[in-house]
This record gives structure tokens, C-alpha cells and sequence, in this order.
């Protein structure tokens, strides 16, 4: 039930029913003063609370600017490029949405916390300082009037009329200040109705607005989000087809033999245990050991020393000798002689494998071993569809690859003209296999195999790695882009133009080497060269040879401007613009 009316009339009556209809009132009015005060407290707190998730949002998004995506690898793909700038875009959309909060922060005070304590203040306040006004008249009233109800008839006319004009006077004081408070009391409950709500009205419409400015920045982010978790779906193909072939290579390391000698700069490397002399024995001391066989280069780090910026001591080896057994009191031990030190310096090896490695490197070349493909007749009622794919694969997987990656454009025509270099039967095969490929993936709707599917697929079946390490694994996307960029572009790279040529780079020599290089087609890749200027190599993997020189075995290297060729026994690095082709 609502608050009663309060009648003026009633004010001159002054009845025990006005006054308890205005004592209702006025509770209703200190409940309301409460309550605003409430809310103000409230008020300021959310605003608080708004500011400090604000200082929090901001602070986590120059988290985001700051971190910076480091990938394996000297090459990075475009979902990698999207994926590292993924956490600017992040912040960036952070910090408009933070903008906006800014503003709802500022505009709060005073659309909200303002308006309700003015109301409070000079509305509630006013409304007080009328009670007080009240009762004050009130008592002086009633006082008065009794004081006067007691004055004896027997007193002079004057004196009573006197009397009479203080009571009439006071009474019209009370009678206004009754009236007053009555008039006040009735205003407030009126105009909370719409002084209280407003404020409260304009705050949700600025929370409003923020929501609605998040909605349009999240419809603007949309076709972000949608590259983004493309972007994020093909890296995670990636790496599945990456993981399993890292896996691979770590089964093949476990079971290998202990003589297995991973690839690197050096010609050998690894640890060794040198024998020093002391005056009262000697001791052994582990050293980190370097060979390479082009220079005779040894050279040896202290791993026992703490201290960081000493330099590993080079050696130039003169000759190297399996220590026999019986001749020192430790196993896997041998001597080898350097020109900077007089005698001989003893080394152990960690088992005899390895030191059969060290003595292969520093005295003779490794085995190379070849392979022969072997050709079978496949019967379609003996073999299912698995054990022939199976096969193909196998098949496919025959050459020495690597990874390719350039601009789109680029790529595209990269890969032509490098298609269009292969001799007739492999380029014949590889689009034979493409075509099928473009069929198989024209029906994804159905079996799921998209481009990028295959491209995971394909791609470390037919560009493998000449070296199975980590490294080369993180590079199988590359591959996976050129299986897509030829799905993708079939009829634009099986297409012959006139005169159509690319830049012969790094990426162009080994995806030529992959296309090119099966060993189940008659090719002759290697050719032999002369010499037209002679040459000082530089570094270890180079070659030095006079004016006029012979090289067999020339084939284009990894390198730009540089052919592999063997030169008196040895294989390295030559200029390509130094020989002609023979």
C-alpha cells in the first residue's frame, strides 16, 4: 500500500492521524536517504572495480605487444606470420575496448554519483532542516499556549491582550512551518520518482553503449577470427605430420647404432677425455672436441672450467694412431700429433665405436652407401588399396628434398619454370600424381581431403630431407605449401610458356633436386667442368684449385653463386661463375 496524503488542512488540526500519516513519511524519506547512500557507496566501489580491471586489461595487453613469436627455423610461413602477429591484433583490439571503458569510467561520476548525492543533499536535506524547523515550532507552539491557557482572568485587559497577540503570533509560526514541511516532504516523494531514476538511466545507457561498441568491434574481428583460426587449424596439421616424423627420426636415432654420426659443420665432434701430465701421475680432463678434414683443424674446449670466456685451443693434426690396449691401463684410447706441440697427445674415446668414428675422420673418407630400387609387379586381386598406397608412397619418397617459400606470385611461377626443367618422364609422373590430387581434393565436401590435407600428406612423401635432423623436420611446412601450390595452380604450372624463367635461388636448387633426383629414372644430374680462374678457398667447405682444373661431379648447391663439385678426391664448394661446363 502507498504513502498517505498529506492535507494542508490538516496541518491547522495537528490530530494524532496527521501526525502519524506524517511520521510515515518520514520513514519513508530516511529509508530513501539510506538507501541513495547505499548506492553511492556501491556506485563508487563498481567505478573502482572499472579502474582497476581497466589498469589489468591494459596491463595484460602490453603483455601481448611485448611477447614476440620465435619459430624454429630460419623461415617462417604465412600462418606462422599471422599467428606471431596475432597477439598485436590482440592488444590492439584490447585497447579500443579499453577505450571505451575509459570514457564510461569518466562519464560515470558524473552521470551517477553527482546527480544522486545533489539529491540527497539539497532534496533529503532540505527536507530534514523543514522536520527540524517543524518541531522546533512545534514545541515553542504548545509551550507558549499552555503558558498562555494558565494566565489568570484577574490580570489587566492590556496584559491579556498582550497575551493573545504572542499566541496568534506563534500559532501562525507553527501553522507555516507545518505547512512548510507538509509541502516539502511531498515535493521530495514526488521528485525522487524521476530525479533519483535518471541518473541511474544514464549510467546503463553509457554501459550500454560500451557493450554495444564491444558487439561492433567483435562483427569488425570476425573475418580476422576466421583467418586466424585457419591460420591455426593448418599449423596444427603441420605439426601432427611434424611430430610424427620427428618421432620417427628419434625411434631411428634410439635403435641406430652407436657409431651413428649425426650431419654438422665438422667433419667429427663430440667428447673426449685427455690424458694430462702431472708431477705426481697424470689425470684425465673432458674436453669438447672439433676435427675438420679439409684444414686438420683440432680443436678442444675445457667443459670442467667455469669459466665462460675462454677460447677452445686449435690444433693443426699431423697424424693420428689407435692407442694398442695393451699399452695403457684405459680402454677406447689414442694418440694423435699436432704441429703447435711437441709428442704425443693421448685421448680417450666414450666407447669403441666412437673412437672408430675419430680415427675414420681424421684418417679416411666413410662409406657411401647406395641403393637399388627394386621393381615388383603388384596384382590387384593379391594387394588391398592400403598396402599399394603404402607402396607408392614409398615410392615417391625416393628423392632428396627440401623446402620451398616465397611470395605467392612468386611461388607460383617458381615453381613452373622449375616444373618445366625436369626431363620429360618425371615431369610426366609428378603430373600424372598432381592430377590426381586435384581430382581428390575437388570432392572434399565429401572426404574431407582439402588442399591443405594433402599438402600434410604429400608433402614429406615427395620432398624429403637429404639430412633426417630436427632442423630439417621444422621445414616440412615448406614442403606442404609447394604440394599445395601445386594442387592449388595445377593447370597454371603444367601449362608450357615461352621463355619462362625464374631466379635460380636456394629455395628454386632444392626443389628442383627434389623433383629431379628419383633413382628409379635413368638421370645424369652430375657434370664436369673446368676451371676458367684459379681460386684460394676460404673456409673449410670450399674448394682450391689452380687455372685449367677438372671437376667431376658438378651439380648446383644449396648455396646461391656456388656449384658442389670433387676436385682430386675432394668434394666442396666452388664459384660457379670460375668454371664452364664441359
Amino acid at each position: 500500500m502507498g504513502l498517505p496524503t498529506l492535507e494542508f488542512s490538516d496541518s491547522f488540526l495537528d490530530s494524532p492521524d496527521f501526525r502519524e500519516r506524517l511520521k510515515c513519511h518520514e520513514i519513508e524519506l530516511e529509508r530513501t536517504n539510506k538507501f541513495i547512500k547505499d548506492l553511492i557507496k556501491d556506485g563508487n566501489m563498481l567505478i573502482t572495480a572499472l579502474k582497476n580491471l581497466s589498469a589489468a586489461v591494459q596491463k595484460f595487453s602490453q603483455s601481448l605487444q611485448e611477447f614476440q613469436f620465435e619459430c624454429i627455423g630460419d623461415a617462417e610461413t604465412d600462418d606462422e606470420v599471422n599467428i606471431a602477429q596475432s597477439f598485436k591484433e590482440f592488444s590492439q583490439l584490447l585497447n579500443t575496448v579499453e577505450e571505451e571503458r575509459r570514457r564510461l569510467i569518466q562519464n560515470a561520476d558524473d552521470v551517477l554519483i553527482t546527480p544522486l548525492e545533489k539529491f540527497r543533499k539539497e532534496q533529503i536535506g532540505a527536507a530534514k532542516e523543514g522536520k527540524k524547523k517543524f518541531d522546533k515550532e512545534t514545541e515553542k507552539y504548545y509551550s507558549t499556549l499552555e503558558r498562555h491557557l494558565n494566565l489568570s482572568c484577574k490580570k489587566k485587559e492590556a496584559y491579556l491582550q498582550e497575551a493573545d497577540t504572542q499566541i496568534d503570533k506563534e500559532r501562525q509560526l507553527f501553522y507555516d512551518a507545518s505547512l512548510e514541511y507538509v509541502f516539502k516532504i511531498q515535493e521530495v516523494q514526488e521528485k525522487k520518482k524521476f530525479e533519483f531514476v535518471e541518473p541511474l538511466l544514464a549510467f546503463l545507457q553509457g554501459l550500454f553503449t560500451f557493450y554495444h561498441e564491444g558487439y561492433e568491434l567483435a562483427h569488425e574481428f570476425e573475418p580476422y577470427k576466421q583467418q586466424l583460426q585457419f591460420n591455426l587449424q593448418n599449423t596444427r596439421n603441420n605439426f601432427v605430420s611434424t611430430k610424427q616424423e620427428v618421432e620417427k627420426l628419434m625411434k631411428r636415432i634410439r635403435s641406430a647404432d652407436q657409431d651413428y654420426k649425426p650431419p654438422g659443420q665438422w667433419t667429427m665432434e663430440g667428447f673426449l677425455y685427455v690424458q694430462e701430465k702431472r708431477p705426481l701421475g697424470c689425470t684425465w680432463i673432458r674436453h669438447y672436441c672439433t676435427y675438420d678434414k679439409g684444414s686438420k683443424t683440432f680443436s678442444m674446449s675445457n667443459t670442467e672450467t667455469k669459466s665462460s670466456g675462454k677460447q677452445p685451443e686449435m690444433f693443426k693434426l699431423k697424424s693420428c694412431i689407435r692407442r694398442k690396449t695393451d699399452s695403457i691401463d684405459k680402454r677406447f684410447c689414442f694418440d694423435i700429433e699436432v704441429v703447435e706441440r711437441h709428442g704425443v697427445m693421448t685421448l680417450q674415446a666414450l666407447s669403441e665405436s666412437n673412437r672408430r668414428l675419430w680415427l675414420e675422420a681424421m684418417d679416411g673418407k666413410e662409406p657411401v652407401r647406395n641403393f637399388a630400387p627394386v621393381d615388383m609387379d603388384l596384382d590387384p586381386e593379391t594387394w588391398d588399396n592400403k598396402t599399394i598406397t603404402s607402396g607408392l608412397k614409398n615410392y615417391l619418397r625416393s628423392a632428396r628434398p627440401t623446402s620451398c617459400a616465397s611470395l605467392t606470385n612468386y611461388r607460383v611461377c617458381a615453381v613452373h619454370a622449375l616444373v618445366h626443367k625436369l626431363p620429360e618422364r618425371n615431369k610426366e609422373m609428378l603430373e600424372l600424381l598432381i592430377k590426381h590430387l586435384v581430382t581428390v581434393s575437388a570432392q572434399n565436401q565429401y572426404n574431407l581431403m582439402t588442399v591443405s590435407n594433402l599438402g600434410v600428406i604429400f608433402g614429406p612423401t615427395l620432398m624429403r630431407s637429404q639430412e633426417e635432423t630436427v632442423a630439417a623436420m621444422m621445414n616440412i611446412k615448406f614442403q606442404n605449401i609447394v604440394v599445395e601450390i601445386l594442387i592449388e595452380n595445377f593447370n597454371k604450372v603444367t601449362v608450357t610458356f615461352a621463355n619462362l624463367s625464374a631466379p635460380f635461388n636456394y629455395y628454386n636448387v632444392f626443389l628442383y633436386r627434389s623433383l629431379i633426383t628419383k633413382p628409379y629414372l635413368p638421370l645424369q644430374l652430375c657434370r664436369d667442368a673446368k676451371a676458367m680462374y684459379s681460386c684460394e678457398a676460404e673456409h673449410s667447405h670450399e674448394l682450391s684449385f689452380p687455372q685449367g682444373a677438372l671437376f667431376s661431379n658438378v651439380y648446383p648447391s644449396v648455396e646461391p653463386g656456388w656449384l658442389q663439385a670433387t676436385y682430386e678426391g675432394k668434394t666442396g664448394l666452388i664459384p660457379e661463375n670460375y668454371v664452364v661446363f664441359l
